[in-house]
């Protein structure tokens, strides 16, 4: 049986350094699914409403621009509060364990004890643990509290939000700046073109075969998009 990785020693200490890198797939595929839907669910609500391309690309590259740096803002700050928290924990940590040192060893036992351990292997793990301060917080801010051990950069995390925003939700504008036939129709292809190559991507971090996540990508898109053009049309009267 073929493994994902090998299990020699040098190879399982470069694995796990790799491992505790931050990672930063989530931000792009949030913000590329985010940008593609909603610049294209402007594209179909405009011409459902049946409305000129001028106002596709002034509504379309607003859009990139305003939405993508909110986003991008957002996911700062939601990410930086992550850290914040953590920081917080941290010194509450510290003066506990400063504080009331076996109460905080007490607690360090029956987390211990619930993954298995009892008698002499538990007492020299707790020891072990109390011995190093930082790994004692570390420890029970993972835990305790249920902290990841990694976090990531807020401004890395708010940066490629904002770029997958811009580069995916430009994608459906394209057929409107470019000599383009029927480009509506063109617009449509190529963003459901962009839907199901971020699911196929999104698949190797997940058990999801690449097309089936690339299908559920291109569905759950195509059907915000789709609900804007019946909004557009519904409404085109008042244009």
């Amino acid at each position: 049986m073929k493994l994902e990785h090998s299990h020699d020693a040098a190879a399982i200490t470069k694995r796990l350094a790799e491992e505790n890198k931050p990672n930063y797939v989530r931000d792009w595929v949030y913000g590329g699914i985010d940008g593609a839907v909603t610049t294209f669910a402007i594209v179909a609500g405009v011409v459902g409403a049946q409305l000129s391309a001028g106002i596709i690309l002034i509504l379309g590259l607003a859009n990139l621009l305003a939405d993508g740096f909110s986003m991008a803002a957002s996911n700062y700050s939601g990410t930086k509060t992550e850290i914040d928290d953590r920081a917080r924990l941290r010194e509450v940590e510290k003066k506990h364990i400063a504080h009331a040192p076996e109460g905080e060893r007490e607690e360090l036992r029956q987390i211990l004890q619930g993954k298995g351990l009892s008698g002499t292997a538990l007492e020299e793990a707790v020891a072990a643990i109390t011995a190093d301060h930082d790994v004692w917080i570390d420890t029970m801010l993972t835990e305790e509290y249920g902290l990841a051990s990694t976090l990531r950069s807020p401004w890395r995390s708010g940066l490629a939000t904002f770029l997958a925003f811009c580069i995916c939700g430009a994608v459906p504008l394209v057929p409107f700046l470019l000599p383009f036939g029927a480009p509506f129709l063109w617009a449509s292809a190529l963003t459901g073109v962009v839907f199901f190559a971020i699911g196929a991507v999104k698949a190797r971090w997940s058990l999801a075969p690449w097309w089936h996540s690339g299908l559920e990508t291109l569905i759950i898109g195509m059907l915000a998009a789709s609900a804007a053009y019946v909004v557009g049309y519904l409404l085109r009267g008042l244009a």
